[in-house]
Protein backbone atom coordinates (compact mmCIF):
# COMPACT_ATOMS: atom_id res chain seq x y z
CA UNK A 1 0.00 0.00 0.00
CA UNK A 2 1.33 3.44 -0.97
CA UNK A 3 2.01 6.05 1.68
CA UNK A 4 1.06 8.83 -0.76
CA UNK A 5 -1.87 10.93 0.36
CA UNK A 6 -4.98 10.55 -1.78
CA UNK A 7 -6.50 14.00 -2.04
CA UNK A 8 -10.21 14.71 -2.17
CA UNK A 9 -12.26 17.84 -1.63
CA UNK A 10 -13.06 16.62 1.86
CA UNK A 11 -9.41 15.88 2.68
CA UNK A 12 -8.30 19.31 1.44
CA UNK A 13 -11.05 20.96 3.51
CA UNK A 14 -9.96 19.07 6.62
CA UNK A 15 -6.24 19.73 6.06
CA UNK A 16 -6.78 23.49 5.85
CA UNK A 17 -7.68 23.48 9.54
CA UNK A 18 -9.32 26.90 9.59
CA UNK A 19 -13.10 27.08 9.14
CA UNK A 20 -12.75 30.38 7.26
CA UNK A 21 -10.10 28.98 4.92
CA UNK A 22 -12.14 25.82 4.41
CA UNK A 23 -15.19 27.91 3.46
CA UNK A 24 -13.10 29.94 1.03
CA UNK A 25 -11.86 26.74 -0.61
CA UNK A 26 -15.34 25.24 -0.83
CA UNK A 27 -16.69 28.47 -2.29
CA UNK A 28 -13.99 28.59 -4.95
CA UNK A 29 -14.30 24.92 -5.92
CA UNK A 30 -18.11 25.12 -6.06
CA UNK A 31 -18.17 28.31 -8.16
CA UNK A 32 -15.42 27.26 -10.57
CA UNK A 33 -16.48 26.63 -14.16
CA UNK A 34 -16.05 22.98 -15.19
CA UNK A 35 -12.89 23.71 -17.17
CA UNK A 36 -11.27 25.39 -14.12
CA UNK A 37 -12.19 22.89 -11.39
CA UNK A 38 -8.93 20.93 -11.71
CA UNK A 39 -6.83 24.11 -11.52
CA UNK A 40 -8.70 25.26 -8.40
CA UNK A 41 -8.37 21.80 -6.86
CA UNK A 42 -4.62 21.72 -7.61
CA UNK A 43 -4.11 25.21 -6.15
CA UNK A 44 -5.84 24.28 -2.90
CA UNK A 45 -4.17 20.87 -2.74
CA UNK A 46 -0.84 22.71 -2.70
CA UNK A 47 -2.08 25.01 0.06
CA UNK A 48 -3.25 22.00 2.07
CA UNK A 49 0.08 20.20 1.59
CA UNK A 50 2.03 23.26 2.73
CA UNK A 51 -0.31 23.68 5.70
CA UNK A 52 0.20 20.07 6.81
CA UNK A 53 3.97 20.42 6.37
CA UNK A 54 3.98 23.58 8.50
CA UNK A 55 1.94 21.86 11.21
CA UNK A 56 4.41 18.97 11.24
CA UNK A 57 7.38 21.37 11.49
CA UNK A 58 5.61 23.11 14.38
CA UNK A 59 5.06 19.81 16.17
CA UNK A 60 8.72 18.87 15.70
CA UNK A 61 9.85 22.26 17.01
CA UNK A 62 7.55 21.98 20.04
CA UNK A 63 8.80 18.47 20.77
CA UNK A 64 12.43 19.58 20.49
CA UNK A 65 11.84 22.54 22.78
CA UNK A 66 9.92 20.41 25.30
CA UNK A 67 12.84 17.98 25.38
CA UNK A 68 15.19 20.88 26.12
CA UNK A 69 16.85 20.74 22.73
CA UNK A 70 17.39 23.23 19.98
CA UNK A 71 14.42 24.18 17.86
CA UNK A 72 15.28 23.04 14.31
CA UNK A 73 15.67 25.59 11.57
CA UNK A 74 17.49 28.80 10.89
CA UNK A 75 16.28 31.69 13.02
CA UNK A 76 16.95 35.39 12.50
CA UNK A 77 16.46 37.74 15.46
CA UNK A 78 14.59 40.81 14.24
CA UNK A 79 13.59 42.10 17.67
CA UNK A 80 15.48 45.37 17.25
CA UNK A 81 13.90 46.09 13.86
CA UNK A 82 10.41 45.42 15.21
CA UNK A 83 11.07 47.72 18.16
CA UNK A 84 12.38 50.46 15.85
CA UNK A 85 9.36 50.12 13.57
CA UNK A 86 7.01 50.29 16.57
CA UNK A 87 8.76 53.42 17.85
CA UNK A 88 8.42 55.03 14.42
CA UNK A 89 4.70 54.22 14.30
CA UNK A 90 4.21 55.61 17.82
CA UNK A 91 6.10 58.81 16.92
CA UNK A 92 3.61 59.40 14.11
CA UNK A 93 0.75 59.32 16.60
CA UNK A 94 -0.58 55.82 15.96
CA UNK A 95 -1.74 53.84 18.95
Amino acid sequence: MSTARVWSIERIRDALGSPDLSQRFLGEICRAPADEVLAVFTKWQGIAERTLAAVERGRQAAAAEAAGGEVPGEWIDITQKVQEDAALVRSRGAA
